[in-house]
């Protein structure tokens, strides 16, 4: 039987998203994920004032660009990792190849910086150097304010993307097997009678299945490493980013995580969230979490909070000129726990509102539909009432406060 190998097809694309945002933040590089094709997969992260200004400019520059790319991309796989060279630009980019038992699934296109140390390597460019652009003043201030990172942070981040790619990819080929297996299985039982050649099969994908099951250690060792590398450099910032960073990817990637996790846990996974956002924007928000110990070890439904903290990151937070806030608070009746997460937005219509919890509201013309996920969740859990509640005045400034309840005593073995 043919196998279909599309990267959709073995991925989510919106925790692929979640990811390369992550990324984006806590190393300081431009991300976008791209198919087979150089089709964009993803929506762009961390992308460069000059090199969005670049390919706006005109479209021999835009074309410029995308053949850069589109040769970095193939040298990428051809040479089975990443791909790190210079850009007609002078920029550092990388390509990072997504291959799957020899089939190439797309490329993780990274980079528009400036070494720090141009001495450490030499790198290659695909393309003559283009210098026409200095001519634009714009684009001559947008170049110096590009930041420069280190050779060792460019090596550690492509080879963390590359493990990185390449290991969700081999997490989502691994569920499909597995799901197969259990598809045979079942028509096994349903079948009185088994044959052989059946026998064989199953045999075959339950080891495929097991040599899949890629053990993350290898993706925190990376992690912790440049970790080290920043507390070596004293740039602690950038070892705070990338722990928290760490934490995070170690939270969303649990091979072993429940349908349930504690509230602690919930709340310290959205305050590295917050953490990094707020490093990204250069402290253009505060945030204040509040969220009592004595529902530490209470039980909610994994990433239920997240999705609400993304939506002010989104909506109130950037879009705002002002200085900004986002507050999460937590309280009880003695019967059930009462989540509230408020920013400083200008509000939401009650349009709006009812869109984004029915599933129907879009941003930049795709659907949004984190709310509606959690919504669905939590009436899916503990029933119509517990759905989520969403309040705003509509009016600048006057914030958006959402709310979730799930029960204080809850056991998740009565589902």
């Amino acid at each position: 039987m043919a196998r279909s190998y599309l990267l959709e097809n073995l991925i989510s694309i919106d925790m692929l998203q979640k990811v390369q945002d992550n990324f984006s933040v806590a190393v300081g590089v431009s991300l976008i994920t791209v198919d087979t094709h150089g089709n964009p997969v993803t929506r762009p992260s961390g992308f460069s004032d000059f090199c969005a200004a670049f390919r706006a400019t005109s479209e021999e520059f835009k074309a410029l660009c995308i053949r850069s790319d589109e040769l970095g991309g193939l040298h990428a796989v051809k040479r089975r990792g990443p791909s790190i060279y210079r850009c007609p630009c002078g920029l550092v980019d990388l390509a990072v190849p997504i291959m799957i038992r020899d089939h190439h699934l797309g490329s993780i296109m990274a980079g528009q910086v400036r070494l720090s140390d141009e001495t450490a390597a030499v790198i290659g460019s695909h393309m003559p150097y283009d210098e026409s652009w200095k001519a634009d003043r714009r684009l001559r201030e947008y170049h110096e304010r590009i930041p420069a990172i280190s050779y060792s942070k460019l090596i550690a981040a492509s080879k963390t993307l590359f493990h990185l790619a390449n290991y969700l990819v081999e997490q989502g080929y691994s569920n499909s097997m597995a799901q197969e297996l259990s598809a045979k299985n079942l028509k096994i039982v349903e079948e009185s009678k088994r044959t052989l050649e059946l026998e064989k099969t199953l045999r075959e994908v339950e080891l495929q299945a097991l040599s899949y099951q890629v053990n993350p250690h290898f993706l925190f060792n990376v992690l912790n490493a440049i970790g080290r590398l920043a507390y070596f450099e004293n740039a602690r910032k950038t070892e705070n980013v990338v722990y928290g960073f760490s934490d995070m990817m170690r939270y969303i990637l649990n091979k072993d995580i429940a349908q349930f996790v504690t509230v602690k846990n919930e709340v310290e996974h959205v305050g590295n969230y917050l953490y990094l956002q707020q490093i990204r924007m250069s402290d253009k928000f505060s945030y204040d979490i509040d969220v009592p110990d004595k529902y530490n070890s209470t039980l909610c439904p994994f990433m239920v909070l997240q999705p609400l903290v993304e939506n002010c990151i989104n909506y109130a937070i950037e879009p705002s000129g002002n200085e900004s806030f986002v507050k999460i608070k937590a309280s009880d009746d003695g019967k059930d726990v009462t989540l509230e997460v408020q920013d400083s937005g200008d509000g939401i219509s009650p349009e709006k509102a009812r869109a984004a919890l029915n599933g129907t509201a879009e941003r930049s013309g795709r659907a949004s539909i984190g709310l509606h996920n959690v919504n669905q969740r939590l009436i899916y859990f503990y029933g119509e009432s517990y759905g989520l509640e969403i309040e705003s005045l509509n009016t600048p400034g006057a914030g958006t406060l959402v709310r979730m309840r799930f029960p204080l005593e809850f056991d998740p073995a009565a589902l």
